[in-house]
């Protein structure tokens, strides 16, 4: 069934997007790789090219309105379908010094820095949702995965880091009300948590390698039709939103 199934991953130039580039071209789909930088998106897609895996890259800034236009209208011009996307890019633009949280209180922090976390992980996705969602219902079918984060989970909400906490919440917010307006369409709409994971934004300290972190995301990229819709996953179980 996945044969032929085309894939869109966005921050697929390193970390987490490129693993999960990779292990969905290996599961049978076509993957086009979103990056904001040619140099570095098309070196990615060379790289898993040159492994064999059916891969295109594409240079587009997916919190610009008109890259993301132009992303669907390419899409729609030379493929006609889009299955799957997974909503991948994000910023975390406070500091990271987990020593030191009161560096990043929400007591202090920029609203402007906010605004900007949120239209990276939260606005993007948005966009990226209304200009796929039309693709895949022309098909009757379709995955999305939403890549949030336990810091935004509301059940366990701690104090710090309040630009990504918020938007990674307001993530979680898109997924539900996407899956509900979906509820009755063969399109699944889930959020997940990879965990902390060694990549540029989580930092060599992190618990998890990149291969582990990605195995949830792609498990909800290539659920089956009889899967869940409108959840928050980590390595394939629910977790509290």
């Amino acid at each position: 069934m996945l044969t032929q199934k085309l894939a869109v991953v966005t921050g697929a130039a390193r970390g987490l997007g490129l693993a999960v580039a990779r292990d969905l071209a290996a599961a049978g789909c076509q993957v086009l790789m979103v990056g904001r930088h040619a140099e570095a998106i098309e070196d990615a897609a060379r790289q898993l090219c040159a492994s064999g895996h059916d891969v295109l890259a594409h240079t587009a800034d997916v919190t610009d309105a008109g890259a993301v236009a132009a992303l669907a209208a390419r899409l729609r011009r030379e493929f006609g379908r889009a299955d799957i996307l997974v909503n991948n890019a994000g910023v975390f633009l406070e500091r990271k010094d987990f020593a030191q949280p009161q560096a990043a209180s929400v007591l202090v922090v920029d609203p402007e820095l906010a605004a900007a976390a949120y239209a990276g992980n939260a606005l993007a996705p948005l966009r990226l949702i209304q200009a796929i969602v039309p693709l895949m219902r022309e098909n009757a079918w379709g995955r999305i995965v939403n890549v949030s984060s336990t810091m935004g989970q509301l059940s366990a909400m701690g104090g710090s880091w309040p630009a990504y906490r918020m938007s990674k919440a307001a993530l979680n917010a898109l997924t539900r009300l996407t899956a509900a307006e979906l509820e009755n369409s063969p399109i699944k709409v889930n959020s997940v948590c990879p965990g902390w994971c060694r990549t540029a934004m989580g930092g060599q300290d992190a618990t998890r390698s990149v291969d582990e972190g990605a195995k949830g995301i792609v498990w909800a990229a290539l659920l089956p039709d009889d899967g869940p819709s409108g959840g928050f996953f980590r390595d394939g179980q629910p977790i509290d939103w």
